[in-house]
């Protein structure tokens, strides 16, 4: 079995963005040189995410939307206690879940029609990092 690894940075600029990396992700698994395998996307940072979804702005809303009733931004987080105030950001990051993992077939991402790779950002305005991690032959 071969193993392939890399780093993709993101520099966000707002406190919340939802990015499409499966372009990204396509091209890292492209040259690891892998045919047959996965590829594991994991966000490396405890207030991010990672999931694989639809491509429309009207459902990211909504996402966004459903992710602030479940865990809304509050300035009573026991979290808040530490002088952090990102306690809604780790919350969110539990509901969104940090990693995925998709296969990979004839050397590409073995998605569904309208699937796509997002990063999701809840404590943006600076640097972050999502690790690849292709495995295979």
């Amino acid at each position: 079995m071969k193993a392939a690894t890399e780093y993709l940075w993101f520099n966000t600029t707002r406190q919340r963005e939802f990015i499409n990396i499966t372009d990204k992700v396509q091209q890292v698994v492209a040259q690891s040189g892998i045919q047959e395998g996965f590829v594991l996307v994991s966000a490396m940072h405890i207030t991010a995410g990672v999931y694989v979804n639809d491509a429309e702005s009207g459902l990211i809303a909504d996402i966004e939307e459903w992710l602030e009733k479940l865990a809304p931004y509050r300035p009573d987080y026991r979290h808040h206690t530490t002088g952090e105030t990102n306690g809604d950001a780790h919350l969110k990051s539990l509901l969104v879940h940090h990693q995925v993992i998709v296969p990979v077939t004839d050397g590409k991402l073995d998605l569904g029609p309208w699937q796509q790779v997002y990063y999701a950002e809840f404590d943006g305005r600076r640097r972050k990092r999502v690790i690849l991690k292709v495995l295979g032959e």
